[in-house]
């Protein structure tokens, strides 16, 4: 499902002395089954941004188009349901979402509030369990008495099992300890790739994007501040900078490699075994030479 924000300005509060612009002029697209990465400082926009993606927010000027849905300020769709069936957002800490009696209820509520078959749903839960890493024993189970990663994971069940064409995911690894954001991270990535979902993941984390997205959006004080492919915007360290937002640790690695020995390694979400075998080819060359 393809999104394209065209000169997209939000104000809130508009026509009042405490009017505030979010975002201004904003375009851009994303092409249906990419992986996209928003990155941008608090008040940068972000936030405001994902808001016009199931209609939260409905654009002060300009036109926000997901699919064939469209929202301007004289248009929005006639069914906001349908369309906020086929955007799933999983927000910061989703696990204080929760509250039904049991896993498999709360996984259910989302399906049910559109409207699903009783059949479908426990088809989905089914299905979208050992997705997110659960097993099935804990479907009987309360929420509340699992571990907190399980909470999170339940939470995000219900969000698929909604069976969303575009998957939005807001800081989802926020509290989490390293192991537990590479778990989260790793099973979102998998689940783009074999349900083919359109991403967009919002982060500070610019290991996250390098390593996940195929696309990365900066934005800065409401506006576009650089776009392109992983490797295009980090190798602007100084463009980045002047943002406050560093290069990640694997590309500061690899330009202080090419600094030392004259050499170049692109970065390709080549593995860190992977990066280890083509540094030490090009060492090796170097001392054949």
């Amino acid at each position: 499902m393809d999104i394209t924000f065209e000169n997209v300005t939000y104000i809130y509060q508009q026509n009042t002395p405490f009017a505030h612009k979010a975002i201004n002029d904003l375009s851009f697209q994303i092409k249906s089954g990419s992986f996209v990465a928003i990155i941008g400082h608090t008040g940068s926009g972000k936030s405001t941004l994902i808001q016009h993606l199931n209609g939260l927010a409905i654009p002060t000027e300009g036109k926000v188009s997901i699919g064939g849905y469209h929202l301007t300020k004289e248009e929005k769709p006639k069914d906001m349901k349908e369309l906020r069936s086929k955007v799933g957002v999983v927000f910061q800490y989703p696990e204080h979402q929760l509250f039904e009696e049991t896993v498999a209820k709360d996984i259910a509520f989302g399906p049910q509030n559109f409207g699903v078959s009783e059949a479908e749903i426990k088809t989905r839960i089914k299905e979208i369990t050992p997705a997110v890493g659960l097993d099935e024993t804990l479907l009987e189970r309360s929420p509340f008495d699992l571990s907190g990663g399980q909470m999170r994971r339940v939470a995000i069940a219900g969000v698929l099992a909604v069976k969303p064409d575009v998957l939005v995911l807001d800081e989802p690894t926020a509290g989490l300890d390293p192991r537990g954001q590479k778990e989260i991270m790793d099973m979102f990535y998998k689940l783009h790739q074999e349900q083919e979902l359109t991403t967009i993941l919002v982060t500070h984390s610019m290991e996250d994007a390098l390593k996940y997205a195929d696309h990365v959006l900066i934005l800065n004080k409401g506006t576009k501040y650089m776009e392109g492919s992983p490797e295009e915007v980090f190798s602007q360290k100084e463009a980045l900078q002047r943002v406050q937002l560093d290069v990640p640790e694997m590309v500061q690695f690899l330009n202080e490699f090419q600094e030392k020995f004259g050499t170049a390694i692109t970065f390709k979400k080549q593995s860190i075994k992977e990066l280890a075998e083509a540094i030490q080819q090009q060492i090796k060359g170097a001392e054949s030479t």
